[in-house]
């Protein structure tokens, strides 16, 4: 029986709703995400993501043993060589009229292959932003968390790691790194042999030529804009930069590594004396591993270095949505983010908003030992914006076309 008193208590409490409608909100996303959990669990996730690099495979294994845990879902990583691959796969089943029940419900995935995907109706979503995590985000100082090559993701992907190109040299045969790009090219000529970029299209070659054009284009706002009619004229310093330099790389630039893991080998055997990474993390990482010796040191170049994220989208006919946002949320989870950042897990830098956390779990990110050749975020310097994809795409053929084939 509904009392007076009852009735007052009712009253009070549509008030309280009323006037604080971020708590009905709360309430509503609550439950929304429950029965995400619910249809998420006891499936599987097949994550189509790099398999290049053993930490990162040990990595996802151990995700998916703590989702298993967590919330009854396992993770079937897919090693890709290449994202492609996996985007290709979706393209395929759409076109073949496969709207559900698809292959693939996670993908690694950013640049070129997200627009891809985006521009192609490929994407379930938006889903990024209703995650339960997703306020810990730091959007604000961070922007590249919601932004992939200039695309704004609109909640179509979510951020899980932080990333920002860096140079890497051996202190014991370079002490004192070139710091601009001309004196890159300076010491290059001077010490040919010693260093070399991957082959493109891999994506650390292709970072290493947009880091040329940043340095040498008269205008570098334009790489916020699609290459246009003025791309050849815009890009001709680029190959006059790579024409000086490439008959000085290792194996008078007759042989690129494939990818980074085969780059950071040439360091690892002093066969060249500075190498790349598109993690900060990853020379400690690998000291700390024993695959480096303790005098490699990690720098940038004076007026920063490209910047990004990397995300997990979800294709639009995933068999097991559900349990694939569990495991984009996961990776945003505070202890999940800190152990990313451990140089002797990963290395990776956070997409969380320290200031925002709770105090126990800043404590877990600034207890960390970042390692003795990672460098601080101050010296970081700032990350440039990724280019528009268009950029990459073309002067990755461009480069195929000029210096793929040995001559």
């Amino acid at each position: 029986m509904i009392t007076r008193r009852h009735l007052g208590q009712i009253g009070l409490a549509a008030t309280a709703v009323a006037l604080h409608p971020r708590l009905a909100r709360a309430a509503e996303v609550q439950a929304d995400w429950q029965a995400v959990l619910d249809a998420g669990r006891d499936q599987t996730v097949w994550w189509h993501a790099w398999g290049g690099d053993p930490k990162i495979n040990d990595f996802i294994a151990w995700l998916g043993a703590e989702a298993e845990m967590r919330h009854g879902i396992s993770i079937e990583h897919v090693k890709l060589a290449s994202t492609a691959d996996a985007v290709a796969r979706v393209l395929a089943e759409q076109q073949a009229g496969k709207t559900e029940d698809g292959a693939v419900d996670l993908i690694w995935i950013n640049g070129e292959n997200f627009a891809a995907m985006k521009e192609k109706g490929l994407l379930f979503g938006p889903f990024a932003e209703g995650l339960p995590n997703w306020p810990l985000v730091d959007v604000a100082g961070k922007p590249a968390v919601v932004t992939d090559f200039t695309l704004p993701t609109e909640g179509y992907e979510s951020p899980w790691a932080m990333a920002q190109l860096v140079f890497e040299h051996d202190t014991a045969r370079l002490p004192v790194p070139p710091a601009t790009l001309a004196a890159l090219a300076d010491w290059i000529l001077a010490n040919p042999g010693r260093f070399t970029y991957p082959q493109p299209p891999d994506y650390l070659g292709l970072t290493f030529l947009k880091q040329v054009l940043y340095g040498v284009m008269p205008d570098p706002a334009r790489l916020q804009q699609p290459a246009g009619d003025t791309y050849a004229q815009d890009t001709a310093p680029l190959w006059a930069f790579l024409d000086r330099i490439h008959p000085a790389l290792w194996r008078a630039g007759r042989a690129f590594p494939q990818n980074e893991p085969a780059l950071a080998q040439l360091l690892a055997d002093a066969e060249i004396d500075i190498s790349l990474s598109f993690n900060p993390g990853r020379a400690s990482a690998e000291i700390a591993n024993g695959n480096l010796p303790a005098t490699v040191r990690t720098f940038v170049l004076r007026g920063g270095t490209i910047g990004n994220a990397s995300f997990v989208a979800i294709p639009f006919n995933a068999s097991h949505s559900a349990a694939a946002q569990v495991v984009a949320n996961l990776l945003l989870q505070p202890e999940i983010q800190a152990r990313a950042q451990d140089p002797n897990i990963l290395g990776f830098q956070t997409v969380l908003n320290l200031a925002a956390l709770p105090e126990e779990d800043r404590n877990a990110f600034a207890g960390l030992d970042l390692g003795v050749a990672t460098l601080s975020p101050q010296d970081l310097g700032p990350a440039l914006l990724e280019p528009h994809a268009s950029w990459m795409v073309k002067i990755g053929e461009d480069w195929l076309t000029r210096y793929g084939v040995t001559k």
